[in-house]
């Protein structure tokens, strides 16, 4: 088993809106065979994106492992509406923080 940082083996993580209800979070891997461990793995699941986020696994709306751009995108409910009362992230911009925490074992 080796310990890896996902801060260490991505390319970007980052988040956007997905709509005003809506963020999407998008890890882009460095490397091809990274991007597939990570995907057999199952390293970025429902659960895991629901203790970062603090949420319950119905406001996770999908995880897609998007082999073309070496990318799993992550798309949950906003807490509140993008410009609602309170929303402190407009463009959802800063919403990857939790992200940059992962750290997982995978075989050698």
């Amino acid at each position: 088993m080796k310990h890896y940082r996902l801060i260490d083996e991505a390319l970007v993580i980052r988040s956007k809106n997905s709509g005003p209800y809506e963020l999407t979070l998008d890890i882009i891997f460095k490397e091809w065979e990274m991007f597939r461990s990570v995907c057999a793995a199952g390293v970025i699941n429902e659960a895991l994106v629901c203790k970062l986020y603090g949420i319950t696994p119905d406001k996770v709306i999908n995880i897609i492992q998007f082999e073309p751009a070496k990318a799993i995108k992550i798309t949950i409910e906003r807490p509140i509406a993008s410009g609602a009362l309170g929303e402190t992230d407009v463009y959802g911009a800063q919403q990857h923080a939790p992200l940059l925490k992962i750290e997982y074992d995978l075989d050698d």
